[in-house]
């Protein structure tokens, strides 16, 4: 009875893992909803399993470097292809920078995963909300990740001038979505102030890193599938000398060459696609 028990049971694991798959490939909705659980799934165990080695050198830039290496692993699962630009432009600003990045979906931290692997002591800054969301925020924290508290405006300031030193004294590359909220529109976001405010406090460059659509996803069709992304690094953009006065035509700057680059960046993505159906 046991011998039979345990065939029965293989034969519905079987037949439960055959539908899945049938699923998968049969509906997009599912498709979308698997992959994105995939994403969490494996940005988890990415970000949590290399918490002891971690913990040898708590809040080192360099402990981001193995969960990077998970995170591009998950962009392969996922069918995400990445090809990044720019690189040469690395070089310019390593005595530390703030790195502007167009947001566009929660993947946008695979992102992350392919910085830090062209760029030395990379972080980021986060809510603090995040850093309770136990094991991701205890490994957010270990390779370095700077947590704002955005209800206290006086904690808010003085984070800002701990970024402002970490970029001074660290040489530290503080990476920001200065649209401030994910979107997937045709063109940029009005930028916020809060990424100019920190690289014109530690009077340091300003690195612009453009995404190219994500035209392999789309939120209201519930469609995720496999996809080319540009990313490219354009030329850092100096701030030494520059005041706050200076700082509505730093964001034109920054925000033209960025919209620029993404529409070009996003049409030749495009015509990739219509060249290959």
């Amino acid at each position: 009875m046991e011998f039979k028990g345990s065939n029965m049971m293989k034969e519905i694991l079987y037949s439960i893992a055959a539908l899945l798959v049938l699923l998968y490939f049969a509906s997009s909705t599912f498709r979308y909803y698997a992959k994105f659980t995939i994403f969490v799934i494996l940005s988890l165990i990415s970000a949590s399993i290399f918490i002891p080695l971690m913990l040898r050198r708590p809040m080192d830039y360099r402990n981001a470097k193995y969960p990077a290496w998970g995170g591009r692993q998950t962009s392969k699962v996922l069918g995400m292809k990445w090809e990044i630009r720019g690189t040469e432009q690395v070089p310019k600003v390593d005595d530390g920078c703030v790195v502007l990045i167009n947001h566009q979906s929660a993947l946008d931290l695979l992102v992350l995963a392919e910085l830090w692997s062209v760029m030395e002591r990379c972080t980021v800054i986060a809510k603090k909300a995040v850093f309770y969301l136990w094991p991701f925020g205890l490994a957010a924290w270990l390779w370095g990740t700077i947590y704002i508290d955005r209800q206290n405006h006086e904690r808010a300031r003085s984070t800002v001038n701990e970024t402002s030193v970490a970029i001074k004294e660290k040489k530290a590359k503080i990476l920001m979505f200065p649209e401030g909220t994910r979107h997937s529109g045709d063109a940029l976001l009005p930028f916020k102030k809060g990424a100019f405010h920190v690289a014109l406090s530690a009077e340091a460059p300003i690195l612009p890193v453009v995404l190219s659509k994500y035209y392999f996803l789309d939120h209201k069709k519930k469609i995720f599938n496999g996809g080319r992304i540009i990313l490219s690094i354009l030329p850092p953009i100096p701030t030494k000398g520059k005041t706050v006065a200076d700082m509505d035509s730093i964001i034109e700057e920054a925000r033209n060459a960025m919209n620029e680059a993404f529409a070009a960046t996003s049409k030749e993505v495009k015509m990739s696609i219509h060249n290959r159906q």
